[in-house]
């Protein structure tokens, strides 16, 4: 199938389709609940105690949220560290990403907050804990999703300047963002070329250091996430207590980065009926297996040095994870090898999907599974929880498939599959 997308992509991506109508209902349910939350206080939505002061918000929309904002880390190490100007068609649909996955963890965090008035300190200096491995991820992932807007403004710009429905452009002009857009439309379209080039500039030159803290900040917080589990000591089941807790989440993050990208750009192709990626997503297909690899290494050797290994078959509830963890990110990595499986879009889909199960499984393992604060303590996520989190998940969702179907993040081509 030959798909021409040098025109619009979302030229015929229909707004109000099923998917729109269930992800509204479900964002307007949690909508609801964190409400319910903000008003009654976190007692009356949430199962959580003094015992697990973190349930599924931090387990799920922290932890695995922050690796599905890896996406645009990941694809920067590649093309603005190691150099390789092929995958710069993906670097636009993986911020996007990256932009979302920032946002949920960020929202979550805020939500779960028992004390919300008080995060105003992070914007105070003399309320800082530098000592605090969560200051330092919460520091870095609040930084991070400013480098991530920073670094997409222009293809929003660029985006409203030319591409956008008149109603949508028309609003936009009318607000704020009005001289912004001018510095990116076509000439002949009203732009006034000295402030133009000016603003274009200054956001230009703004972005060499988005790129750079849009690489570091992100190595950061991923290995404070493994830091900040690191300090729960015996809480924290020995299948998952590891002095490498922090290189872990770190090598996690990115082929779990790679596997995001391989999965929303083929799944974005399919739905806005574009040509596949398939030679830049089969070189990236082909640095997952050996991340991969290297992560299970240093996994099972480290249970190995710790005499663990009887826990791996003591067939109990943890056993049953941590080989279930194993077994989805081997059964991920193997397909990664063949040639045949990373040009094949529906074979790298179904590969990378496997491989996302089984790094978020690991990460809500380590954050939940694993985690024992000792007897008399037990937690179950309650149904307005669990709503909050679908909730947000659902509401970005919906704003990904509205900004890529009224704005054009996905560069033009014309490609064949």
């Amino acid at each position: 199938m030959i798909a021409d997308s040098t025109r619009h992509p979302g030229a015929n991506g229909h707004i109000f389709t099923k998917s729109f109508f269930v992800l509204s209902i479900l964002s307007l349910v949690g909508i609801f609940f964190t409400a319910v939350r903000f008003t009654k206080g976190i007692g009356a939505v949430s199962n959580l105690s003094d015992g697990y002061p973190w349930g599924i918000w931090v387990a799920y929309d922290v932890a695995i949220g922050t690796a599905v904002s890896c996406g645009g880390y990941t694809v920067a190490l590649l093309s603005y560290i190691i150099n390789r100007g092929r995958y710069h068609t993906l670097v636009k649909s993986a911020i996007l990403t990256s932009l979302f996955g920032s946002f949920l963890a960020a929202s979550s965090i805020v939500v779960e907050i028992g004390r919300p008035w008080n995060a105003h300190g992070l914007l105070s200096a003399t309320s800082w804990q530098p000592n605090s491995a969560f200051f330092e991820l919460v520091l870095c992932l609040f930084g991070y999703l400013i480098a991530l807007s920073l670094e997409y403004l222009p293809n929003l710009l660029a985006s409203m300047g030319r591409g956008t429905p008149t109603a949508l452009r028309t609003l936009a002009l009318n607000c704020l963002v009005r001289r912004a857009l001018v510095a990116w439309q076509p000439a002949g379209e009203g732009s006034t070329p000295v402030a133009s080039a000016r603003l274009a500039t200054i956001i230009n030159r703004t972005l060499i250091c988005s790129a750079v803290a849009g690489i570091i900040l992100p190595t950061m917080h991923q290995s404070a996430l493994g830091s900040l589990m690191l300090i729960a000591s015996t809480k924290l089941h020995p299948l998952w207590h590891s002095p490498f807790l922090p290189l872990l989440f770190l090598i996690n993050c990115i082929y779990f980065g790679y596997a995001i990208v391989i999965f929303v750009s083929i799944l974005s192709s399919f739905v806005l009926e574009r040509g596949f990626y398939n030679a830049q997503l089969a070189a990236v297909g082909r640095v997952i297996p050996w991340l991969t690899m290297a992560w299970l290494v240093i996994r099972i050797g480290d249970v190995m040095r710790r005499d663990q290994v009887p826990a791996v078959f003591h067939g109990d509830f943890y056993s049953i994870f941590f080989l279930a963890e194993c077994f989805l990110m081997g059964i991920g990595a193997i397909p990664f090898f063949g040639v045949g499986t990373r040009h094949s879009p529906r074979r790298l889909f179904l590969a990378a999907v496997v491989m996302l199960l089984g790094g978020g499984l690991y990460r809500f393992n380590v954050y939940l599974i694993g985690f024992n604060p000792g007897t008399g303590w037990h937690y179950f996520p309650s149904f307005a929880e669990v709503m909050i989190a679908v909730g947000i998940v659902s509401l970005e969702i919906l704003a990904y498939q509205l900004l890529i179907k009224l704005l054009p993040p996905l560069p033009a081509q014309q490609a064949r599959y």
